[in-house]
């Protein structure tokens, strides 16, 4: 026996969003192309959006980069800094 489709997704909250009618026909066309349905389609873009401008996530991420690269100092750099910034009028 097949589940119904309207019951395959239930693991989220069911919203009703307006988008324009170019913005929906750009959506339909990539989530064929991506074999997905609408609803995750929409799903993952609004998870990415969330991600991207969130705050907290933001910092969590600049964060984490600091951790993964080496954040030695650099003393040419920093020296090179220090002389340009000292040429500059404030």
């Amino acid at each position: 026996m097949s589940a119904s489709p309207a019951l395959v997704n239930t693991a989220g909250m069911r919203t009703s969003v307006s988008v324009p009618d170019d913005t929906f026909e750009e959506a339909e066309r990539l989530a064929r192309r991506m074999k997905k349905s609408r609803s995750e389609l929409f799903s993952h873009a609004l998870e990415e959006y969330v991600a991207l401008h969130a705050p907290d996530n933001v910092m969590d991420s600049m964060n984490q980069v600091c951790v993964e690269i080496d954040t030695e100092t650099d003393t040419f750099g920093s020296a090179a800094a220090r002389r340009t910034l000292e040429r500059v009028e404030w």
